[in-house]
């Protein structure tokens, strides 16, 4: 009995003073600048350069909900615990940022702590903001109290469950993944390469998306390292963010001016964006300037490959092109792929450039994780619109199909035209299949946001 009561105590003990420390955290590590440290918010050019900034880090995507003004928070955002929801950080005094002054809206953007002292999630990228300079940060912060129109609308509370929703925890996640740093340019790079790295790892956030994540939800990499992981593909809400490395599953078949292109209109020849990555480039990267653009598009492409991962993509040669013209459907999918898909992606799966995308050759469709195929293919899609393409595409969503079949057709695809991909199961549709169902929002298409 002693030794229960023991234990109980010592565990009451560490729990009061993991609290205690939590509480300390945020002070200490995240220390408060200057109180009497000021921006000029009715200055147009530093309002300029804050609206510019702001795109750079899409902040209107995840702060708008579907249907919602811009900036008033509301997005759902699903998580393995459960859904939480983007703030109001319009000006508002009540219910948005109006009552921050720029010693808390950099706390918040930069170090991800609130203003009444509260971490905050890490799906805000305050750990990629924290490279951000302070012309930037004072920019954006006289933007958004001078430029973006109040909305009086009260934040949604998470729906994951007690005790995971308590706050406090997420000040030692903070301790353990959040470390302080700054960019520093990298001797070895050229200048344009450096800003290139500087926006990717920074306002950019490129490795929110594409950067694989630890246990604990942090990404393992915060910049490029031996290691090879930073932006080299993840999934998140059952989006393959493919590798942005220079490796044949990533960008090694890429132009730079193919890249630049990818990130100005959301089209190539042979692909498009389409899921998140269409929002990114209709709410952010279209409204990048083209020297940010091809620096961004020349950092990347001298990443190397990661250890163990070919740079070449070698293709297999086509036999179904042939195969197809002489009616012979013999080979799984084939039939389906005829009855569904030969219409816009023809039948030697070259599409039609910038209107369908190209199934021949495009790294997507035989990416070593196939979740974004499997799920555009179930839910369906649409082009970003940009001043460069302003006819939308939409792809139809084959949900009506039984998930033999998807597996049979996306594994014809997968494995034609010179494409060699790893098999899809009917369990891998059947998983996409309940993600879909249960995504508790969509993204915002660029259309819905009104005086973006």
């Amino acid at each position: 009995m002693k030794k229960v009561t023991y234990i109980v105590l010592v565990g009451i003990a560490l729990l009061v003073f993991a609290f205690m420390g939590a509480k300390l955290i945020p002070i200490t590590l995240a220390p408060p600048l200057a109180a009497t440290h000021k921006v000029d918010i009715n200055d147009q050019t530093l309002i300029a350069q804050g609206e510019y900034y702001a795109r750079v880090a899409d902040c209107v995507a995840c702060h708008t909900a579907p249907g919602g003004k811009p900036f008033a928070g509301g997005l759902g955002m699903q998580t393995p615990m459960g859904a939480i929801y983007s703030t109001n950080i319009t000006p508002d005094i009540e219910t948005g940022i109006g009552s921050y002054s720029y010693v808390d809206f950099e706390r918040a953007v930069r170090k991800g702590i609130r203003q009444d002292n509260q971490p905050l999630y890490p799906a805000m990228p305050f750990v990629s903001y924290k490279i951000v300079n302070d012309a930037e940060i004072e920019a954006m912060y006289a933007y958004f109290m001078s430029s973006v129109s109040a909305v009086k609308q009260q934040n949604q509370q998470t729906t994951i469950p007690w005790p995971a929703s308590m706050r406090w925890p997420l000040a030692w996640w903070h301790a353990l993944f959040s470390p302080a740093r700054s960019f520093t340019a990298n001797p070895n790079l050229t200048t344009e390469q450096n800003q290139g790295a500087y926006l990717v790892e920074g306002l950019a956030h490129c490795g929110a998306c594409h950067t694989p994540r630890g246990i604990a939800f942090q990404e393992k990499a915060l910049s490029d390292d031996a290691s090879g992981q930073f932006v080299s593909g993840s999934v998140l809400e059952g989006w393959y963010a493919k590798s942005l490395r220079n490796e044949g599953l990533g960008l090694a078949t890429w132009k730079q001016a193919d890249i630049v292109e990818f990130l100005k209109t959301g089209r190539t020849d042979k692909t498009a964006a389409f899921g998140s990555m269409a929002d990114v480039v209709a709410h952010s990267t279209r409204y990048f300037t083209d020297k940010d653009l091809n620096a961004i598009a020349s950092y990347l492409h001298q990443l190397a490959p990661r250890p163990g991962y070919e740079k070449n993509w070698q293709s297999k040669a086509d036999t179904t092109t042939s195969a197809l013209r002489a009616g012979d459907f013999s080979a799984s999918g084939a039939l389906l792929y005829m009855e569904q898909c030969a219409a816009c992606h023809r039948l030697d799966g070259k599409g039609a450039p910038r209107i369908f995308p190209a199934l021949a050759g495009n790294s997507i469709v035989f990416a070593e994780d196939p979740s974004s195929l499997i799920q555009v293919t179930l839910a369906g899609g649409e082009m970003a619109t940009t001043a460069h393409d302003v006819m939308t595409f939409t792809m139809p969503e084959f949900y009506h199909l039984k998930n033999q079949e998807l597996a049979d057709v996306l594994n014809f695809i997968r494995n034609s035209w010179g494409n060699h991909g790893s098999h899809i199961s009917t369990r891998d549709v059947a998983t996409m299949r309940r993600v879909v169902d249960h995504a508790p929002v969509h993204y915002v298409p660029a259309k819905e946001i009104e005086n973006e």
